[in-house]
């Protein structure tokens, strides 16, 4: 049996969604810390925002409440005030392949109380999104070619459309990260596992907001767009709140995974 000293425990927190998901971790984030044993907290934080975007009051709850770096994607520009804060140095990400010149950061290296270093990742896939530089050759830059060789355990949110996309930078990445875990679509697969090399990986984890919507936003706002193909404002959804994560378990000399978990909970808020 492997000593738990030897292992490090993160839990990665699907995409959250508006006021419902924040009050979700608000409320209960403290407690699965405890109950799950970890040693930290990434979250998907592009839809805190009344269902699109994140503003730097929001970011600040969200890390007040025990989440230790926040990823994003696609709908990291839709509050024009995250700009200049994606620059302040704060624990916040946007996806790495996006162009040099836009603000903010694709990864970090985050120090934990105990003086391990983890490095967080977040890339964008490009199939049906934004044609941005290829995610496979943006990683595979930093990890050959960072001015320090990054720690050991890597953590890569991979916000990204199509399963097929995201299965292959799982492949591309095997034992050269700790996970790959995969955001965005708002619906959990049911794939994670350890790939052979020591790379655990999900399609997607899913997302931490109203269970009784269409990926987090109301029937009513949603559904008019399927049948008449008219232009809708969507709306966050109310009700109790799907929360999905997954728990890595990673060596923290080598950095493999040993395992990964799924934790799927349904909170009233």
């Amino acid at each position: 049996m492997t000593d738990r000293a030897a292992l490090l425990r993160c839990m990665v927190i699907g995409d959250i969604i508006g006021k419902p998901g924040r009050l979700a971790i608000g409320n209960h984030l403290a407690d699965l810390r405890a109950e799950l044993d970890l040693d930290m907290v990434v979250a998907n934080g592009e839809n805190v925002a009344a269902g699109a975007g994140l503003t730097p009051s929001l970011s600040e709850e969200l890390l007040g409440h025990g989440i230790d770096v926040i990823t994003s994607g696609n709908h990291i520009w839709d509050k024009r005030e995250i700009y200049e804060y994606l620059d302040s140095g704060r624990p916040v990400l946007r996806p790495l392949n996006y162009p040099d010149a836009a603000p903010g950061r694709g990864w970090l290296v985050h120090e934990l109380p105990d003086g391990e270093h983890v490095a967080v990742l977040n890339a964008m896939g490009r199939v049906f999104m934004n044609q941005l530089d290829s995610p496979f050759e943006a990683i595979d830059a930093l990890l050959d070619g960072a001015a320090e060789p990054l720690p050991p355990i890597r953590i890569l949110d991979f916000h990204c459309e199509i399963t097929s996309e995201k299965n292959a930078m799982g492949w591309f990445l095997d034992g050269r990260v700790s996970a790959v875990v995969g955001s965005h679509t708002h619906v959990p697969t049911a794939d994670a596992r350890v790939l052979p090399k020591g790379t655990a990986y999900v399609s997607d984890i899913g997302m931490t907001g109203p269970r009784d919507s269409i990926i987090g936003f109301s029937l009513e706002t949603v559904l008019p767009r399927f049948l008449t193909h008219l232009p809708t404002r969507f709306q966050v959804a109310d009700g109790p709140v799907s929360f999905n994560a997954v728990v890595v378990t990673v060596e923290r000399a080598t950095g493999r995974a040993t395992a990964i978990d799924q934790v799927q909970r349904l909170f009233e808020v």
